[in-house]
């Protein structure tokens, strides 16, 4: 199922079910179980189904969203090895980390809002009516030291343009992650239809506004004296990338 596509049941029971993932983000089997009036057989009957029909997927006991984002990629640049993979649940830590990590040494507002994002929801994949994300890793050595996010707005006015975040790990530049990363994100994006991204950046982020417009990003808007940081008033850089 795409990140745009909206599923279609054969029954009551299996909407249901999926419904309560999509509101929750993640659920355990035997949450999910308690939840609705179903016996046991037919629970595990129209879950499986929902997992076979790929609605929804299951780690560790835990149920979410299903969304296909696209295969695992390993690289070599410059010596160093990465994978670069559709983000798990099981990077919800990882993810973290890295994106406060990056946000420490330079002030990326959205990215710390996503940061809030995943820890209010505790979850990494998100898919409801109003809106989606999606994330893509980076790691070295199974860790975590990269990211890509997708904002993606449901809404119909809005399905063609998403808000697209990107970063490493300070010890990790220099190797061609963050362009992999990027690059990334934008093949998604232009092959499940849309037409526009967009990055906000405060205008004292010399290194993210340089890393956009050497990819290719144009500068679409300034919001004057958008962000307080640090007690000084900063403009907003709207950067855009037609696909």
């Amino acid at each position: 199922m795409g990140a745009t596509e909206r599923p279609t049941f054969t029954s009551d029971a299996k909407r249901r079910l999926y419904e309560y993932v999509e509101r929750n983000g993640t659920v355990k089997r035997h949450k999910l179980l308690d939840v609705v009036s179903l016996s046991s057989d037919e629970f595990q009957s129209h879950l499986e189904e929902l997992k076979a029909d790929g609605y929804l997927q299951e780690e560790g006991g835990t149920l979410q969203i299903a969304l296909e984002f696209g295969t695992v990629t390993k690289h070599e640049l410059d010596g160093v090895e990465f994978v670069i993979r559709p983000g798990q649940q099981s990077d919800f830590d990882g993810l973290i980390n890295t994106i406060r990590d990056v946000t420490s040494e330079e002030t990326y507002i959205v990215a710390e809002t996503i940061a809030e994002e995943l820890l209010y929801d505790d979850t990494v994949t998100r898919h409801n009516a109003v809106r989606s994300r999606v994330f893509f890793v980076a790691t070295v050595d199974g860790e975590v030291v990269g990211w890509t996010h997708l904002d993606l707005p449901q809404i119909e006015q809005m399905h063609g343009t998403a808000q697209q975040t990107v970063g490493v790990r300070e010890a990790h530049r220099g190797h061609g992650i963050g362009s992999k990363l990027l690059s990334r994100g934008l093949e998604w994006a232009e092959a499940n239809g849309y037409r526009k991204l967009y990055n906000s950046v405060p205008i004292t982020n010399d290194r993210a506004l340089e890393f956009l417009t050497h990819h290719g990003w144009d500068t679409e808007a300034i919001r004057r004296d958008h962000y307080a940081i640090d007690g000084d008033l900063v403009d907003e850089v709207m950067m855009a990338r037609e696909l």
